[in-house]
């Protein structure tokens, strides 16, 4: 991949707007792949399994939930990336965020392994996408009932990882000092 361009409103559906216009927000789109790898470690990576426990309320996820859920949604996207950048057309599910979260438990998880396997799924994510042609990265397929191009998941992976960053620095990091 050479430079990659930003999608139009076409190439994803509406909800994942706000993470296109978060992945949008950054200079370089492809760069910020690698460097929320390195945010993540410097505001996590410090945290104890007892302290990424906290939640910011009782029916909100943990922090731990939360890296839970980054890493799922990292696995989700990256399968949709795969299928939809090798011009395969089957129609791909969605998936409820919330039930994968209960099913995981998360809580149970070193906290460190959970960091650690965002980084791994993310550097995997990194080559892969480095290595698609600019061709590759026009080709659109459905998710979850819409269409969506591989540029576009390339920003909703940034977007999503940014939304749920921003969260934790602002609710649930607070309240831990």
């Amino acid at each position: 991949m050479n430079e990659l361009t930003l999608p139009s409103p076409d190439e994803y559906a509406e909800f994942y707007a706000v993470y296109i216009e978060r992945a949008q927000a950054r200079s370089d789109v492809a760069a910020a792949l690698a460097q929320q790898i390195d945010e993540i470690e410097s505001a996590l990576g410090t945290l104890t399994d007892e302290q990424a426990l906290f939640r910011d309320a009782p029916q909100e996820w943990s922090i731990k939930e939360v890296m839970g859920h980054l890493n799922d949604a990292e696995r989700v996207f990256s399968y949709r990336l795969l299928r939809v950048s090798r011009n395969d057309s089957t129609p791909l599910p969605g998936f409820e965020p919330n039930d994968y979260v209960r099913e995981a438990g998360f809580d149970n998880h070193p906290f460190q392994d959970l960091l650690q396997e965002f980084e791994h799924l993310r550097r995997a994510n990194i080559l892969a996408i480095n290595n698609m042609t600019d061709e590759a990265t026009l080709r659109r397929g459905t998710a979850s009932g819409n269409i969506i191009s591989v540029r576009a998941l390339i920003c909703i992976m940034v977007g999503h990882a940014d939304d749920h960053m921003t969260s934790l620095q602002e609710k649930y990091l607070p309240g831990l000092k």
